[in-house]
């Protein structure tokens, strides 16, 4: 037996999962390497003809596989398709269809990876899960557990998180939060694994691979197209100023792929799926100073107090800004210091005490701006 401990390590094939496994290995933890297969490629992108990237594929599965075999520790594939299309798939699709934009990373994450890895976990006999996310855990003098944002700041994964609760962040271990992504390149080559030092990083949503998600909803909503198309384009007073191709097509914020010619720079500044209306803007249409956010997962503290001034991020490279929480009905009302771009619906809220997650939730709706 470890004296550490026993860890079910979620490995993806990718460099931070197999540095964090050996990392933890050699550190003298028992580890179980485990694969999640959470999506179908195939069905996923049809008969586009792209290539496989990102983590659920064969070569993925090979690469955790191979580097378990040579540190003599067990691997396995676990295969969660079901799981994950009900939900986070499903998800997907149903937020975009209800004219918001998700973040299926932070579903996944939320739902679907930790619980089915502490499901795993209990099965096999270990105290711990971990993974190669970019982020730290800590525990509070107050007894719960809180996320703070991993060291390197260009990787810091903090944001993704905020959905985890009590009884999978006492469990879980994050071996990369300590450490700059170069150090662990610098692993990858120092364990013998040269090219997976090398090896490029995937930004994509793994089931939307081609980054198409347009086409992704056209293969998984039966007729989506004729449903929607032929919608208007309004201004903010309401005047028609031409037509689209359906409301889950566009995003706010979103400027390149209007084709539509107005003499200056538009963007989509708010989506109506009730009326299939898109509405264009200029960029300071973009700004407000107030949203409401609902499904709250609070960790560093047990709930609100009222009025607390926090950092909050409203998108994952988001530098954040400071604001103001208030309760709102089964929310959080968040009122900003100053004016930001781009608050939009389905996207996380994510709320900071300087470096430490207090909590999250989902975006629902946004309030006009300062004048």
């Amino acid at each position: 037996m470890s004296k550490k401990g026993k860890v079910l390590m979620a490995m993806s094939g990718g460099i931070d999962s197999t540095v964090a496994a050996l990392m933890l290995h050699n550190e003298g933890y028992e580890v179980i390497g485990i694969t999640m297969k959470t999506w179908d490629y195939a069905t996923s992108v049809g008969t586009t003809g792209k290539k496989e990237t990102g983590c659920c594929n064969l070569d993925s599965f090979n690469d955790a596989r191979q580097a378990a075999v040579q540190h003599g520790f067990p691997h396995f594939i676990l295969d969660i398709r079901e799981e994950f299309g009900d939900f986070v798939i499903d998800n997907f699709v149903e937020e975009y269809m209800a004219g918001r934009t998700p973040n299926p990373c932070v579903m996944c994450n939320t739902h679907i990876k930790w619980r089915a890895l502490l499901k795993r976990a209990d099965a096999l006999g270990c105290e711990f899960i971990a993974t190669g996310h970019y982020a730290q855990i800590h525990q509070h003098t107050n007894g719960r557990y809180f996320i703070r944002k991993g060291i390197d700041e260009t990787k810091d994964q903090s944001y993704v998180l905020w959905g985890l609760q009590q009884d999978l962040l006492r469990r879980t271990l994050l071996p990369l939060g300590t450490y700059h992504k170069t150090a662990i390149r610098q692993m990858a080559h120092d364990f013998g694994y040269p090219e997976l030092a090398k090896k490029a990083e995937s930004y994509e949503i793994c089931f939307v691979p081609d980054n198409d998600y347009r086409g992704f909803l056209k293969r998984n909503v039966t007729g989506l197209e004729a449903k929607v198309n032929g919608g208007n384009f309004t201004d903010k007073s309401g005047k028609v100023l031409g037509q689209h191709k359906g409301y889950p097509f566009y995003t706010i914020g979103q400027r390149k792929g209007l084709d539509i010619a107005l003499g200056k720079p538009a963007f989509v500044t708010a989506i109506d799926p009730d009326t299939n209306t898109i509405v264009l803007g200029e960029e300071d249409d973009l700004k407000g100073n107030e949203m409401q956010v609902a499904k709250i997962n609070w960790i560093k503290y047990e709930g609100l107090t009222e009025g607390m001034e926090v950092l909050t991020k409203i998108r994952y490279k988001d530098k954040g800004a400071i604001s103001n929480l208030h309760t709102y009905q089964s929310g959080v009302n968040v009122r900003f210091f100053e004016n930001v771009k781009g608050i939009t619906p389905g996207q996380s809220a994510v709320f900071y005490e300087g470096d430490d997650v207090i909590g999250g939730g989902i975006i629902q709706r946004s309030v006009q701006p300062f004048a």
